[in-house]
């Protein structure tokens, strides 16, 4: 607790300066001015009443960002927690998480256009212009589901001449990596321009599975863009961009604690046996040892169309998307054990198991809005939203013959109960589909007014609706109707809708050009959805309260103060910023061994306070560094389940600190020309709390340390060089503990070489 209360003197200490993320300097040492977009209109750091995280596309180099989890590592009161595949990975901003099959817990948008599932979160970034993350609820202006913040991410636009780049690289995961862009005019005035950009890796894995004599997590990723701007006059201009991807890796790699709670009434006492668990979600000590490696594979696909027209009372904006996902996964069923050592032999008398899970998703929507020109006293945003997705998902468990795992689609393999006369390899004993055809819509405005010239006043709110309908295609002899409970059936139709206001209010006041003070109070909005027909029925029958066939909306008020500025000479800025949210509606998540299925229930009430300290400051004209801390109480206040009052909250850690050391010089001791640079990231993410219906405080894992670093020469005719490593001390430790003892194993110590030519 000390150590906390010196870091908030430290936070209170700086408060007259303001961060961003951003090591470039100008000719005086002074950190670069940059501008946002977190209020949909261009702003000055300092200006916006709102706590962002920024990385420029200088930022993005120096460290390296190529996903997700390399920004989100770089962010205070922000984490990632990598589970089972690659669609499911969960954020956590200032407590508020996610988990599988909700929505994200922050807004996600690629160029203006909002991601519509978060299966699609988790992807290779390249080519990247800049990234900004908001804290907070950013229902207001962003919508639905950005009830703990929003992430920005802008592509680079193409250029006014042409130009490239080439960078290819080995990678310690026995593989390569390689990435290239083209861009340029394409006809003599310049006013249509494109841009292609590519991205490649192929690496054999870094995990290793004993069992099988091979690594657990091969990973080979395609990603391409290709964007089109037309600029024909000053009033219009259109960008037109698409975007695939081709994923192909492996999951559900999991090991079981020793003496796991039993997942279900009448377990077996293997459960809790000692040869072969771990002891806790710090457990590290055994190999992965599934007998199934399976498949992940993912396709990806957007194509997006974003049209401006300026008119002197303001700007048109109008947003085109259409996306689609497809992602099949398949592996070991619980308890991913090999088949002669497996639990479930000795209970349920059948062979050991393996599982399918496939997800196909189609979405269009469309976003129209009209801003005012920034520098009006009175500045106004008006707009409206909808998106009309299609979803199917399938899961189910088969008898494991020893033949591998075979992809199930959109049929069991063979009738119910397992039936070997139709299907001998791989019969289903568990099968659960169901399609959803979701509309939602919504309308958002924004007023800003300067009351006087140092003082600003906003108000923003949105009306989200969100309606649902859930259609049963689980052939009925297969739905897990449990007595006393609706009856399932083949073809039923459920329909449920959520809406929700979501008003936000801000007051900014800048005593000087130097220093901001700002306040908010806004409401978060995700909505709520459809666990797979018939599990309310067999949680409540295995003793889950909470978990039914639907999972409700949640809801979260926030009060926030903060104060941003930077140093008189430009060398040094920080922000600090202070929080308390009251949720209601908290997803958690539950595994339901009986029947194989992933399921959501909601808290009753959940508390949320922290704050967050940024510093970044250029110490030399070649030395930069920067330093962020963030802290985050949580308490469930209501629950069903009497014994989960009083804990945190679920994938929420109690703290994270991330410090960098930025050098970048010219050499001239190592030839004419070359330039040396170094840059080191060092992580802790604190305590981290998994929910397992309050059993034991095992489910917290400890403190976890990780050390990134970059350093290389940059070589005359636009050549570099780059050796870098990830998680470079290799710290052991579990990505992730969910219900029934599963921990997941996180990536050990990575390297790479990389060499960049551009011309």
């Amino acid at each position: 607790m000390s150590f906390h209360r010196s870091i908030l003197s430290t936070a209170i200490a700086v408060a007259s300066f303001t961060t961003t993320n951003l090591h470039a300097q100008t000719a005086d040492g002074a950190i670069e001015e940059i501008t946002i977009t977190a209020r949909k209109r261009d702003e000055a750091y300092v200006d916006a009443p709102v706590t962002v995280t920024v990385f420029t596309e200088d930022e993005v180099e120096a460290a390296g960002i190529e996903t997700p989890a390399d920004f989100i590592a770089l962010t205070p009161n922000v984490t990632l927690v990598q589970v089972q595949n690659a669609g499911n990975s969960f954020v956590t901003a200032r407590g508020i998480s996610q988990n599988r099959n909700t929505e994200m817990s922050v807004a996600v948008l690629m160029d203006g256009v909002l991601m519509v599932n978060p299966a699609q979160f988790n992807q290779e970034l390249f080519d990247i212009q800049q990234i900004e993350v908001l804290k907070g609820p950013q229902g207001a202006l962003y919508g639905r589901n950005a009830i703990g913040g929003a992430i920005t991410v802008t592509t680079r636009e193409p250029s006014d001449f042409t130009e490239g780049a080439i960078r290819v690289g080995y990678d310690s995961g026995e593989g390569y990596r390689a990435q290239g862009y083209i861009s340029g005019p394409l006809n003599e005035d310049g006013t249509l321009k494109y841009r292609a950009s590519l991205s490649r890796k192929d690496v054999k894995g870094y995990l290793d599975n004993p069992y099988l004599g091979e690594k657990a997590d091969p990973y080979e990723d395609t990603s391409a863009r290709l964007r089109f701007i037309w600029d024909p006059s000053d009033t219009f201009r259109a960008d037109l961009r698409f975007y695939v991807s081709q994923l192909d890796t492996q999951a559900l790699y999991y090991n079981i604690r020793e003496s796991a709670p039993a997942p279900f009434p009448g377990a077996p006492a293997a459960f809790g046996r000692d040869n072969g668990y771990p002891n806790s979600v710090n457990d590290t000590s055994l190999p992965i040892r599934v007998n199934n490696p399976g498949v992940n594979e993912r396709d990806l696909s957007n194509v997006s169309l974003k049209l401006d027209w300026d008119f002197a009372n303001g700007t048109l904006t109008s947003i085109t998307s259409y996306d689609t996902l497809e992602e099949l996964l398949t592996g070991d069923a619980w308890d991913f054990l090999p088949t002669d050592e497996a639990v479930v032999p000795t209970f349920f008398g059948f062979p050991d198991q393996n599982q399918s899970q496939y997800l196909d998703v189609e979405a269009v929507s469309q976003e129209i809005r009209w801003t005012s020109p920034s520098e009006n006293r009175l500045r106004w945003i008006a707009g409206a939203y909808m998106v009309q997705t299609d979803r199917f998902i399938s899961t189910g468990n088969m008898v494991d013959t020893g033949q591998g795992v075979f992809p199930v689609y959109r049929q069991p393999r063979g009738n119910f109960p397992f039936d070997f006369a139709t299907d001998f390899i791989n019969p289903q004993i568990t099968y659960l589909a169901d399609s959803q055809d979701n509309f939602a819509w919504a309308v958002f405005g924004e007023l800003a007014y300067d009351l006087t010239d140092n003082t600003e006043v906003a108000l923003s709110v949105r009306y989200d609706d969100d309606e649902r309908e859930n259609t049963t295609l689980t052939p009925t002899a297969f739905l897990p109707n449990v007595p006393g409970f609706p009856q399932g059936f083949t073809g039923e139709v459920r329909t449920k809708s959520w809406d929700e206001w979501q008003p936000k209010f801000t007051i900014r006041h800048k005593p000087n050009d130097l220093l901001s003070v700002y306040g908010t109070v806004s409401r978060g909005f995700r909505s709520g959805g459809f666990n797979q027909t018939g599990v309310g029925g067999v949680a409540f029958a295995n003793g889950f309260l909470g978990v039914g066939d639907t999972f409700d909306a949640e809801v979260v008020d926030t009060w926030e103060a903060g104060v941003k500025g930077q140093s008189a000479d430009g060398r040094v800025r920080a922000n600090l910023s202070m929080f308390t949210s009251q949720a209601e509606g908290t997803y958690f998540f539950i595994f339901l061994a009986a029947n194989s299925t992933q399921n959501l229930g909601n808290f009753g009430k959940v508390d949320y306070s922290g704050f967050e300290l940024d510093v970044v400051a250029n110490l030399t004209d070649y030395v930069s560094m920067n330093f962020g801390y963030g802290h985050v109480n949580s308490e469930i206040k209501e629950s069903l389940t009497a014994r989960d009052i009083g804990d945190r909250a679920p994938n929420v850690s109690k703290y994270t600190m991330n410090a960098g050391l930025d050098f970048r010089t010219p050499a001239p001791s190592i030839g004419t020309g070359v330039e040396a640079f170094l840059r080191l990231d060092y992580q802790i993410i604190g305590d981290t709390a998994f929910f397992d219906n309050n059993q034991a405080d095992t489910n917290d894992r400890d403190p976890v340390h990780l050390l990134d670093f970059r350093a290389g020469v940059e070589l005359p005719d636009d050549w570099t060089v780059t050796l870098w490593g990830k998680n470079a001390l290799d710290e052991e430790y579990n990505t992730e503990y969910s219900t029934g003892g599963f921990v997941f194993k996180a990536l050990p110590a990575r390297y790479g070489l990389d060499f960049t030519k551009r011309f």
